[in-house]
Parts: structure tokens; sequence; C-alpha cells
């Protein structure tokens, strides 16, 4: 008889109060039908401030099968992501994490595991059609393609937070020390073999996303500044053009003043080189900065979030 496999369902919450029982429901629907499998659901509350704790409180009493981790407040994206992993169970044969916002269908899961069974230690769901803003789908699909080009991994296009890990990715990942995370980079860098499986995404039918545009940008830095050095090396080559080209003006315009004497009596093209120069050094000391920022938060050696409470754990 084949040894019965676990499999933990990780779902991080932030704000989900009206879909965290529906999700529940959905996925406990769809696991229930796939025998030899032992399903665990683990919940972290990214510090909500709705119902969403007492929610999951709920579904903690009322399903052994069911844990919740609560942060003492909200990390940002990565935070509640991370910790899924961290508190995967060290019995868990694969982690599957599924977002709260029931956009995407519990129902891929089955699928998931065939692929894992096919020896595919990574299986994510990629979406071919999403119900998304035009705008946003646009947005999203332009960082990763361009993240693709500048970075060290290759980073797939319309994928959320929804796949199947194996055990050994999860300890992998969770293994890397760094503070300045980016999920998505991270579970690409660390390798293994890895399969896509397609679905169409919907829209989120309840409650709002907290994510707005700027958070997006924000949080687009950590793959950029995390995963390339593409900024750092176009300062050099800029560098290196404006320094080739300033030297050519400067024998030129000696030459110029030798032989027909100065033609520049206005000081307007003085102020403009002052101008141009001046911004091209603060973006370059911006850019530099932003690896700085990242210096600064690993040296810092902070927590990525801090648990407030966990329910229905052994330890």
């Amino acid at each position: 008889m084949d040894k019965i496999k676990n499999i933990t369902i990780g779902i991080p919450c932030f704000n989900e109060e009206k879909n965290v029982l529906e999700m529940y429901e959905e996925t406990k629907k769809v696991v229930d039908k796939i025998k030899n499998y032992k399903f665990n659901f683990l919940f972290v509350d990214n510090g909500s401030i709705d119902k969403t704790r007492e929610k999951i409180s709920i579904l903690v009493k009322n399903d052994k099968n069911v844990s919740g981790v609560f942060l003492s407040r909200n990390f940002g994206p990565e935070a509640s992501g991370q910790a899924v992993y961290d508190f995967c169970g060290g019995d868990s044969d694969a982690l599957i994490t599924l977002p709260c916002d029931l956009q995407d269908p519990p129902s891929l899961i089955p699928r998931l595991i065939e692929q894992w069974e096919d020896k595919y230690d990574l299986v994510f769901a990629q979406y071919k059609k999403t119900e998304d803003s035009h705008f946003m789908t646009f947005c999203r699909k332009s960082f990763y393609s361009l993240f693709k080009k500048i970075s060290n991994i290759d980073v797939p296009i319309n994928v959320s937070g929804f796949g199947l890990f194996d055990k050994k990715v999860v300890k992998a990942i969770k293994s890397l020390p760094e503070k300045f995370r980016f999920g998505r980079g991270l579970s690409i860098w660390v390798g293994f073999k890895r399969t896509f499986v397609n679905y169409e995404r919907k829209g989120r039918q309840r409650g709002k996303s907290s994510y707005k545009l700027f958070d997006y940008i924000k949080h687009s830095e950590r793959g950029v500044f995390g995963f390339s050095y593409l900024p750092l090396d176009m300062m050099v080559y800029l560098g290196f053009i404006i320094t080739v080209l300033s030297f050519l003006f400067i024998v030129g315009y000696l030459l110029t003043v030798l032989f027909f004497g100065n033609p520049i009596k206005a000081s307007i093209t003085l102020m403009l080189a002052v101008v141009f120069f001046g911004g091209i050094n603060l973006l370059a000391l911006s850019v530099i900065g932003k690896y700085i920022q990242v210096i600064m938060e690993e040296t810092k050696n902070r927590p990525v979030y801090i648990v407030d409470e966990k329910i229905n754990f052994k330890d």
C-alpha cells in the first residue's frame, strides 16, 4: 500500500473576511475528493484590521486540520508568504500556496498534484486569461517581461501566488537568510525542475484589493534591486560615454577658440550643461542609494515578520 502523503495548503490573508470561509469550503470540497493524501490548511493573517482573524479562529476550532498564524501587524506582501513557508510542517511532502481572494480556482489542485507526481518539484499555475483590469494586466506583464531581460533568473510571466512546491523546494527557500525578499524571484532562483498548469483567472468577487499601483511599484523594486545589477551597469556605461563625449567636446572647443575665437557668449549653455550633468549625478546617486537600502535592510537583521499568535500547532 502506498504511503499517504501530507500536503499543506498555505493561504496568506489580509482583510479577507468575506473570502476566508468560502475559500476554505471550496478548497475542502476539492481535496476531499482526492484519495491517498492528507491535507492540512495553514492560514496566515498579515495583520488584518477586519474580522479575518475571527473567521480563521472559527475554522481552527471546527477543523483539527486547520492551523492559524497571526502576525503582530501588516509586514508587507512578502511577510505572509514567507510565514507560509516557515510554518509549513516538517512532515509535509509538499506545499500548495493559494491566495485567499478566490481569483485562483482551488479546482486546479488535482492537476498541480498530478504534475508533482510526474516528478516536477515546482508546479506553477499560469493564467492565460484574466478578468483583472487591462491596465493592471498590462503593467504586470510589462514588468515581468522587462524583469526577465535584466535579471539573472527566468521569472515566468502571468504567474500569481498559486502553485505547488515540493518539500525540498520549501526547505531551500526557508534556508535563504535575506530579509529584503522577492518571493517570486526566490522560488525560481533556488532551481529544481518546474512546470506549469494553465487556467483562466477570475476577477475579485468580494472585498477590495489592498494593493494599489504605488504598492506594485514599491514591490517591483525588490525584484529589480534584489536580482539585477543592470541599473549599476547602466550608470557605469553612461558615465563612460559622457566622459568620452565631454573630452571630445573640450578638445573641439579648444581648437575652435584657438582658430576662431570664443563662439559661446551667453551663459545659457553653461546652465544647461550644469542642469544636465547634475541630473545625471542625482540619478546615479539614487540608484546607488537603492542598493544601499537593500544592504541596510540586510545588515539590520530584523525578522521578516513577528508572530502575535499561532493556534493548533503541536509545538
